[in-house]
């Protein structure tokens, strides 16, 4: 276990937010959480669990104490003529899993490639991509309480997996440390390849493999999407929106050319990026604040962009949107401090 204090944050998070933690703490093994958590002499004031900060916007300094998980390692737990139960260490990069999932012939998580982030925040966010979700694919999660150290389990039930949503962002939110996810995957996938320009890109590559595919994603969201490095940013800003058919139905009277997929609910997911386009913002720039301008669902740090610059800007957004075409932008990026 490491202890930091008062230490910057801007390497941490990925928009590249200048701000300072009071005390930042890295837990190498389930023990040391069970330990810390159990004792909690090291953890002041309010805590926070933070991976690699792909999904967050911090808006001022955190008075009190990240959590952050190095747990790594991916091995075999169990396999047979069809399928494999897999387990990876929360700390682990996500699209290292993925690309040793790959490698190995498991699929399921393919279509998830380039996601940034740890493993550990898969279950938390249900992260997706071109038709598939984590939830799809998650077996079950191993996690420990933050108030009293205990260790628990949660099935894929357990989690109340929902779009971008889980038992971790809603009832339990701050409330475990997850050290490892189980994923069961199969031997002999059905691949998914309907969605968006996938199946496009793919022909260019050949058969429809599980390398294919992971190649077929990288090459896509490598020509939508500002590296990190560059220009920070978190990848979707806000969710895709879903409404009833009705609402789909008038929309499309009016916009004929309007993307929009089934839920699997009864509702009609629309394409956020999309309206934030016809609602002019892409390229757009407020200072060092901007929306990207080849994927206006994406928020850019160009440089010294406060965590305010950026979110005042997304509420700029969301006006606009309702404005236009009456409905309401969620955030996918979780804001932290003051707004």
């Amino acid at each position: 276990m490491k202890v930091f204090h008062n230490i910057s944050l801007r390497n941490r998070n990925t928009f590249g937010i200048d701000i300072k933690a009071d005390r930042f703490i890295s837990i190498e093994n389930e023990q040391e959480a069970e330990s810390l958590f159990k004792d909690r002499t090291l953890i002041s004031g309010q805590s926070l669990i933070i991976g690699a900060g792909s999904n967050m916007l911090f808006t001022g300094n955190f008075a009190g104490t990240m959590l952050h998980s190095e747990l790594g390692g991916i091995r075999v737990e169990e396999i047979n003529n069809e399928d494999v139960i897999i387990s990876s260490g929360s700390g682990v990069n996500w699209d290292s899993l993925v690309e040793w999932c790959v490698g190995k012939g498991f699929g399921g998580i393919e279509n998830l490639s380039l996601i940034p982030g740890t493993v550990g925040a898969s279950p938390v966010q249900n992260i997706g991509a071109y038709g598939a979700e984590a939830k799809d694919c998650i077996y079950k999660v191993r996690a420990v309480s933050i108030l009293d150290g205990s260790v628990s389990e949660f099935s894929n039930s357990d989690c109340r997996f929902g779009y971008r949503d889980s038992i971790f962002k809603s009832e339990l939110k701050g409330k475990y440390f997850v050290t490892t996810v189980f994923f069961r995957l199969n031997l002999n996938p059905e691949m998914k390849t309907e969605y968006g320009a996938l199946g496009e890109e793919l022909q260019k590559l050949g058969a429809v493999t599980l390398r294919n595919i992971r190649q077929a994603v990288i090459s896509i969201r490598k020509s939508k999407l500002p590296d990190p490095e560059l220009f920070g940013n978190a990848g979707s800003f806000f969710r895709n929106p879903v409404v009833s058919a009705e609402i789909a139905s008038s929309l499309k009277t009016e916009y004929p050319n309007m993307p929009s997929y089934p839920d699997g609910s009864g509702g009609i997911k629309l394409a956020a990026g999309w309206l934030i386009d016809l609602c002019g913002w892409k390229g757009v720039r407020r200072g060092d604040a901007g929306v990207h301008d080849k994927q206006a669902l994406v928020l850019v740090n160009y440089g010294n962009a406060t965590g305010s610059d950026i979110y005042n800007l997304s509420e700029e957004i969301k006006e606009s949107v309702i404005k236009r075409f009456g409905i309401e932008l969620d955030r996918e990026v979780e804001i932290t401090g003051p707004i």
